[in-house]
C-alpha cells in the first residue's frame, strides 16, 4: 500500500506578539531547551515567568531607567498600553498603580500620568536650608509667608520649648515650592527671649530659618522623623490628598541651654526623602 500524500500546513497568522507575550514565549522556550545540551539531562529548573502585571511594569521601568522616557514624560494611556502590550485593561491598571505607589509615576486625575520627578533628598545631620538645596539643583524655588504673630503657646509647644504654661511665643508659617510645587509645610515657633526681633522682620525679604541661623547660633539641634498622613489644613496648603502619606521632620535648637525654637517641617512623601551619610567613629563599639 502506498503511503498516503502528507497534507501542507496551513499557513499561521502573522506573529504579533507584544513585549509582555514575547517575555513569556521566551521564558518558555528557555525552560523547553534548557536540559537537552549534550544529551543529558539538567536537574535546574527555569523560574516561572513572572505575573503579566510584573511584566507590563518591568516595560515601563525598562523605559524610564533606559533614558527613553524623562521626569515629567506622559506615559501612553491605558488603552494604549492594552493595545502595546496585549494584555487586560486590569493587569495595565494595576501595574500603573503600584508603580505610582512606589514613586517611579505620578497619574493625574482627568489628564494622565507621569513619570515622576527624582525626589530630593535632605540631609539630617545638619541644619539644611531649602531653598538653597532647590537652587543647588538649578531648580526654582519660591516660598510664601502665611503666618507671623505673638500668640500663647499650646501646651505642646511650651513643653517642647521648656516654657511656662500659657508663656508668649513667635509663631510663622511657611510654604517652599520648588518649581511652583510645594514640598514642605513649615510650622514654627521661636523663644522671644532668645530672637526677640525675630517677629519684627520682613520674611518676604530674609526667610525665617535664615534669620536665626544667622542671628541665633545653635549649639545643640534634635531631629524627629515621623510618617504620617496631613491634617486637612496642611493637605490644603501641600496641594496633596489628605490621604497622601506625609514625612515630618521635627526640630528643636538650643543656645547655650536655651531652647530657641520649635518647628515641624511636613514633606509629600511622593516629593521629598529626608536622609543622610556620615563616617562612624570606629572607636564607638555598639554593644
Amino acid at each position: 500500500m502506498s503511503p498516503s500524500p502528507t497534507r501542507p500546513k496551513r499557513a499561521g497568522k502573522p506573529d504579533s506578539a507584544a513585549p509582555v507575550a514575547a517575555n513569556q514565549a521566551t521564558t518558555c522556550a528557555a525552560a523547553r531547551g534548557g536540559g537537552a545540551q549534550g544529551g543529558t539531562s539538567s536537574a535546574r529548573v527555569a523560574a516561572p515567568p513572572a505575573a503579566r502585571y510584573e511584566q507590563v511594569k518591568n516595560y515601563i521601568r525598562n523605559t524610564i531607567e533606559s533614558g527613553a522616557r524623562r521626569p515629567g514624560d506622559r506615559i501612553p494611556s491605558e488603552l494604549d498600553l492594552v493595545a502595546a502590550l496585549g494584555v487586560s485593561r486590569m493587569t495595565v491598571n494595576r501595574a500603573l498603580r503600584e508603580l505610582t505607589d512606589e514613586g517611579l509615576l505620578t497619574r493625574i486625575s482627568g489628564v494622565g500620568t507621569f513619570v515622576a520627578q527624582a525626589k530630593p533628598q535632605s540631609t539630617l545631620l545638619m541644619i539644611a536650608h531649602i531653598g538653597d538645596e532647590i537652587r543647588s539643583r538649578g531648580h526654582e524655588y519660591t516660598y510664601e509667608t502665611l503666618l507671623t504673630q505673638r500668640e500663647t503657646a499650646p501646651a505642646n509647644v511650651s513643653n517642647a520649648l521648656g516654657l511656662a504654661p500659657g508663656a508668649s511665643v513667635f509663631h510663622v508659617i511657611c510654604v517652599h515650592r520648588e518649581n511652583g510645587l510645594p514640598v514642605q509645610l513649615e510650622d514654627r515657633y521661636v523663644n522671644p527671649a532668645v530672637a526677640p526681633d525675630f517677629i519684627l522682620q520682613d520674611f518676604s525679604v530674609i526667610r525665617p530659618s535664615e534669620y536665626l541661623f544667622t542671628n541665633v547660633p545653635a549649639h545643640d539641634v534634635e531631629h524627629i522623623v515621623d510618617a504620617g498622613l496631613p491634617t486637612r489644613a496642611e493637605a490644603a496648603l501641600l496641594e496633596i490628598a489628605e490621604g497622601e502619606p506625609c514625612l515630618t521632620l521635627v526640630r528643636r535648637t538650643w543656645t547655650s541651654g536655651v531652647a530657641v525654637t520649635f518647628a515641624r517641617f511636613v514633606h509629600p512623601g511622593t516629593r521629598y526623602r529626608l536622609g543622610c551619610r556620615f563616617a562612624p567613629v570606629t572607636s564607638h563599639r555598639q554593644d
